[in-house]
């Protein structure tokens, strides 16, 4: 009975301490993701995917989403369609850009830290692959890989299609955690897939002036005070039933 009483008592805790579901984290960002599409010098067309990183209209995206672009603009997954986007900032070391169009008031994706990520991690990725917008993938941060220069990648088994560039990369808090770029493509390569971690954009963000939206302490606290709440009169009730003093 006691043994009984106290998986009862653990198996209470499980909803507490459980992450977002990825339906969860596709909802509450299905709004910030955005098809990035673009004209071309040489007159073709490309379309990238993006997310809106700050409510006045700036926009991450992969660095060459916009290489050589004549014209570029946002569909948001409403269907709206932006006036022109501009370049404002990319990174030299890393596949990473950020556009602006003229707009207030944007619902914001939160940037977690990168530094948290390890290997074996869950995330959902939500991306426009073959320009089917706000397609909601899932899998595994396989590794983080170090290259010779020092620079970071995420290498991450979510499946990333053409016109997925830019994805964001989301943890099970719903945070980004990196930004898709790329994969190792040929016969036999299954998901060996590629992203940006996102320390890398909260710097390029803060190199031209913005703050991103960071995950925030004080809404927070309130669950972590609820958590313990619950453990301790949950705890309290265990011990009356098994009379311990």
């Amino acid at each position: 009975m006691k043994t009984l009483l106290a998986c009862l008592f653990f198996l209470t805790l499980t909803p507490c301490l459980a992450g977002k579901t990825h339906v969860q984290i596709a909802e509450e960002n299905a709004k910030n993701v955005v098809a990035v599409n673009v004209a071309k010098n040489d007159g073709t067309t490309f379309t990238g995917t993006g997310f809106v990183v700050h409510p006045d209209g700036l926009i991450a995206t992969s660095r060459h989403v916009a290489d050589n672009a004549l014209y570029m603009n946002i569909t948001f997954n409403t269907g709206a369609v932006s006036g022109e986007a501009q370049l404002v900032a990319q990174s030299a070391e890393v596949d990473l850009a950020l556009l602006k169009i003229q707009a207030a008031h944007l619902p914001t994706a939160v940037i977690g830290n990168s530094d948290t990520v390890l290997p074996g991690q869950i995330i959902t990725v939500i991306g426009n692959p073959r320009r089917l917008q706000n397609t909601v993938s899932s899998g595994l941060i396989s590794q983080v890989r170090k290259k010779a220069n020092g620079v970071l990648w995420h290498q991450i088994s979510a499946p990333i299609s053409p016109s997925s560039s830019g994805s964001p990369v989301f943890n099970e808090n719903g945070e980004v955690v990196s930004v898709a770029f790329g994969s190792y493509k040929g016969e036999g390569n299954q998901n060996l897939n590629f992203a940006v971690p996102s320390n890398y954009l909260i710097q390029l963000m803060q190199s031209i002036g913005f703050n991103p939206t960071l995950p925030q302490q004080s809404s927070q606290q309130p669950e972590g005070n609820a958590f313990v709440r619950h453990v301790q009169k949950s705890w309290q009730i265990l011990k009356r039933l098994l009379k311990i003093s």
